[in-house]
């Protein structure tokens, strides 16, 4: 969690779960490859809160916006602790809802999203499915490949909430063993990418070049 003195900039993410044609799922969104930050992560949807929003309100906001999710059909039931990401100072909220009435979701921002992906539980907690990823600083993340092919890597920040969540449920086991993958290279443009998981000495020497 934050630390009292951080003064963290503050955002939300909505974990939506849902009953999709291959059976309960959840909603992931692809970051366009372009982005400046994190391009091409798979992500929940999210961002920063306006003034006077709420964590749900913002959350929900922001998943109208990326993908035109309706949130007339989504009901709230919890939120997770606020998440400090060090580096860029970040706080951020989890909020779990469920999509009581699915509808349609799409790219509606392309110059946020690239992807919209329905992953069904049943294949996040597959063995087969799950990755370890070693990050360009050496972190290892727990992660899972996702999309038609499973050739879409789900690492890092929405990765790490996922599987503690998961794995606090009951949902999901430790794998030690999962096999190791690296990022592809679009993930990797240090100039266009200040990932969470970068220890602040490094973030400060990237940001300085």
């Amino acid at each position: 969690m934050p630390p009292e003195d951080a003064d963290p900039r503050v955002g939300a993410v909505l974990m939506l779960f849902g009953e999709g044609p291959a059976g309960p799922d959840l909603l992931l969104t692809e970051r366009s490859h372009t982005m400046r930050s994190h391009p091409g992560q798979v992500s929940f949807p999210g961002g920063s809160l306006d003034p006077g929003e709420t964590v749900r309100e913002a959350a929900l906001r922001e998943a109208w916006e990326e993908v035109g999710l309706d949130a007339s059909g989504v009901d709230v039931f919890a939120e997770l602790p606020p998440l400090w990401l060090p580096p860029s100072n970040f706080a951020v909220t989890p909020v779990l809802a469920w999509w009581r009435e699915p509808g349609a979701v799409s790219v509606v921002s392309p110059e946020e999203v690239h992807a919209v992906y329905r992953v069904p539980l049943s294949e996040l907690q597959d063995p087969t499915h799950r990755i370890t990823v070693r990050g360009p600083s050496g972190w290892v993340s727990p992660g899972f490949l996702i999309g038609e092919q499973h050739d879409v890597i789900l690492w890092g920040f929405t990765a790490g909430i996922i599987s503690r969540l998961f794995e606090h449920l009951g949902w999901l086991e430790d794998l030690p063993d999962a096999p190791e993958v690296d990022l592809p290279d679009y993930m990797l443009a240090w100039d266009r990418r200040l990932p969470d998981v970068v220890p602040n000495t490094e973030f400060e020497q990237r940001r300085r070049r």
